[in-house]
C-alpha cells in the first residue's frame, strides 16, 4: 500500500485556448497536482523496489480531505471519527480522474489495466491519499 501525504484535488473541466492554435489543457492548480503526486508516486516504487504494474489491477483508492475550519469543535470531532461523511462537492468520481491520470507511469502503464476498482472519500486531520494496487491473474 502507498500513502501519498498530498490533500486530493478533483479534476476540474479543461479549459480550452484558442491562441496560438485551438487546444484543451488542465487548470494550473489541476496540472501541478499531477506533477506532485505523480514524483510522489515514482520516488515511493523506487524506494520499494516495484516495477510498473502492466497486467489487470484491483486498486483500493481511499481519499482524506481536511475537516473545514468553519465547522463547531463538535462537528469537527465527528467528522474525524467517521460519524459524518464528506456528501458535499467535490464529487468522488473527479478524484478519481485526476489521481488515476497522475499516477499513470509512476505506478502502472496505464489506468486502461485497472479493471475492479474500490473508492471512498473521508474527512481526516492529516488529508492525504492511500492507495493498494493488487494484480490479477
Amino acid at each position: 500500500m502507498f500513502s501519498f501525504d498530498i490533500e486530493p484535488l478533483a479534476q476540474a473541466r479543461p479549459r480550452i485556448a484558442p491562441r496560438p492554435y485551438p487546444h484543451i489543457y488542465d487548470p494550473n492548480n489541476v496540472k501541478k497536482y499531477k506533477e506532485e503526486l505523480h514524483s510522489l508516486a515514482v520516488q515511493k516504487m523506487k524506494e520499494s523496489g516495484l516495477k510498473l504494474f502492466d497486467g489487470a489491477l484491483f486498486i483500493k483508492i481511499s481519499f482524506y480531505r481536511p475537516i473545514q475550519k468553519s465547522v463547531s469543535k463538535k462537528e469537527h470531532a465527528r467528522r474525524s471519527i467517521g460519524h459524518v461523511l464528506p456528501v458535499k462537492k467535490p464529487d468522488l468520481d473527479n478524484y478519481i480522474k485526476s489521481t488515476l491520470d497522475a499516477l499513470n507511469g509512476a505506478i502502472w502503464t496505464d489506468d486502461a489495466i485497472i479493471v475492479d476498482m474500490f473508492t471512498r472519500k473521508r474527512y481526516s486531520e492529516q488529508p492525504r491519499i492511500d492507495v493498494e494496487v493488487l494484480e490479477i491473474g
